[in-house]
């Protein structure tokens, strides 16, 4: 169990604990350290101001890839790297990330020949290591628009094809830190650190506020590491110790557009006029469009798109895909997330490396900034190393080895990607054997893995408490689940962290949000003033996610 109504209760027992090494962040960086420091033998905690993966880690264009683009900057270390990575990521959790073909169009004049696009694509699958079957192949005009007749036909050459990696980037940040919590490390969400504490200049521990229930709790570590993303700055400017290299915060967004008015048959990585790359990607019976790349200085914890962020996309489409004729009433959904990148001077934000980087400052604060979610182990094997090393000089005694390259996340305990399959066909007969349609027990394993079986078995009597809020079964089970073992606290932890349905099925969201809510009110006992606050916060996600279509309502 690992319940939202016990956080207060975890609160006030972490009080009693001096840990090995307390994080504060919880997206999928803050997540990776934890699953690594807890394995080791290191008694860890978390603490995340918001949701877990409310941040970067939820708005992200949900790709695990090595970064085909980098090539072009030269960044060969870093594509080797974290090329590498994306197959310990499928193999740890096969349920939340899938292989992909991806097109790679050239066309006449554009960024990409037919030569350099060979190389390219033949040196990516060595850097990476990328398996015999999911190698490149170079496809005449002919083949490309047998896979994706949508392109744009003047001037197509060809296309390349390679295999990436689509993932739900907030449920893989949810299973690693459910994986961790199982290992025995204590996290806790909606708590931030609030003020830093030091010991004759030592950092000892933080005052952690509890954004929910308010209170405050003092929790002491003998390492604290910052791992915030686009907040990393301003811990280091609280432990004051911001200096040298800074953050420079990135945004990108992406639109989503039903797959019967976009209907995409496969992804698509194309180069816009400006000469910038863009993905196509079909999911859920859904295409999104992204990524833009531009400068960012709001509020980080509330990044929207704007009207020129949705005409840019929009822009990007009608020059790639002509014949659709896309328009901003087209759009159903949409996102907005930033990158928390190291400010290199004179790049534009496009040419910025993502790059991961350490800083160590004089009271001991170890922060962790930059890097990609496909490299996000690595990352974390990184900085435990390091947190593992300055222990043990102080005496604290031995650890074990990094175990997380070849240890399943929550709900991937299947025997790697060669067991899905079978994973698959159990839930379906589950499924029969609950009276649950096998169709639906399949779709929960996707997304679960071997806790579907949870929610499956749990689906005869969540018909009774469905029926009482006027929703399906299969939602107030999940929902269910989320509360109970997935630490969801609001309405938006569910319906955007938890499910993506806000991102993907938008429509559902407005059908059923009140359902919702009444089933977390009832559950964890809400005041009238949070379930106030709570829907009022929804509505706003929910006006964020289709303001790129709001702007031009006026129009109608």
């Amino acid at each position: 169990m690992w319940h939202a109504a016990d956080r207060e209760e975890t609160l006030r027992r972490m009080q009693e604990i001096e840990y090995d090494v307390l994080i504060i962040g919880g997206g999928i960086t803050g997540a990776g350290i934890a699953l690594d420091a807890q394995t080791r033998g290191m008694k860890t905690a978390l603490v995340e101001m918001q949701d877990f993966a409310a941040g970067t880690s939820s708005r992200s264009t949900k790709l695990v890839h090595g970064g085909l683009r980098y090539l072009k900057q030269l960044e060969v270390r870093m594509v080797a790297e974290v090329g590498k990575e994306r197959a310990v990521v499928f193999e740890n959790g096969p349920h939340v990330t899938t292989p992909e073909r991806m097109l790679l169009p050239i066309y006449k004049g554009g960024t990409f020949g037919k030569t350099s696009t060979s190389f390219g694509l033949r040196m990516y699958d060595r850097l990476a290591g990328v398996k015999r079957a999911e190698r490149r192949t170079m496809l005449s005009r002919e083949e490309t628009l047998g896979k994706e007749p949508l392109l744009k036909r003047n001037g197509l050459k060809g296309s390349g094809s390679y295999v990436e990696y689509r993932t739900d980037d907030a449920r893989l940040t949810i299973e690693v830190l459910k994986k961790a919590a199982e290992a025995g490390a204590d996290i806790v969400n909606y708590a931030k650190a609030a003020k830093l504490l030091y010991e004759e200049g030592r950092l000892t521990g933080i005052e952690a506020s509890d954004l929910i229930g308010g209170g405050t709790y003092t929790l002491r570590a003998r390492k604290i590491v910052n791992a915030a993303g686009p907040w990393v700055d301003t811990l280091r400017e609280l432990d004051g110790s911001k200096q040298g290299k800074t953050l420079r915060l990135t945004k990108g967004v992406h639109l989503v557009f039903d797959g019967q008015r976009f209907p995409l048959r496969q992804a698509v990585y194309f180069d816009t006029p400006d000469g910038r790359m863009l993905f196509a990607i079909p999911r859920d019976g859904k295409t999104y469009v992204g990524t833009t790349d531009t400068d960012y200085e709001g509020d980080p914890a509330h990044p929207r798109i704007s009207a020129a962020d949705r005409d840019y996309v929009l822009k990007a489409c009608a020059y790639m895909f002509p014949d659709l004729k896309l328009t901003a009433y087209d759009i159903e959904s949409g996102w907005a997330g930033l990158r928390p990148l190291i400010y290199e001077a004179g790049k534009s934000p496009s040419e910025v490396s993502r790059r991961d980087e350490i800083f160590r400052s004089s009271s001991g604060l170890i922060t962790i900034a930059g890097g990609k979610l496909t490299g996000y182990r690595k990352m974390a094997e990184t900085v435990t190393d390091r947190i593992a090393k300055e222990l043990i000089a102080e005496g604290a005694g031995a650890f074990r080895p990094c175990i997380t390259r070849t240890l399943p996340i929550a709900g991937g305990d299947m025997g790697g990607s060669a067991g899905f399959p079978a994973l698959l066909g159990d839930m379906a007969e589950l499924g029969l054997q609950s009276g649950v349609d096998p169709g639906e027990a399949i779709w929960l394993a996707r997304r679960y893995g071997t806790n579907a079986a949870a929610i499956i078995g749990a689906m005869p009597s969540a018909k009774v408490q469905a029926a009482r809020y006027g929703m399906p079964p299969m939602l107030y089970a999940s929902l269910h689940y989320a509360i109970e073992f997935e630490r969801a606290a609001k309405p938006v932890d569910f319906l955007i962290r938890r499910t993506g349905a806000l991102f993907f099925d938008i429509a559902s969201v407005r059908k059923h949000k009140g359902a919702v809510i009444r089933v977390m009110a009832d559950k964890l006992r809400y005041t009238p003033e949070q379930r106030h606050d709570y829907e009022e916060e929804l509505e706003r996600e929910l006006a964020a996610a289709v303001r790129a279509e709001e702007a031009v309502s006026v129009k109608r």
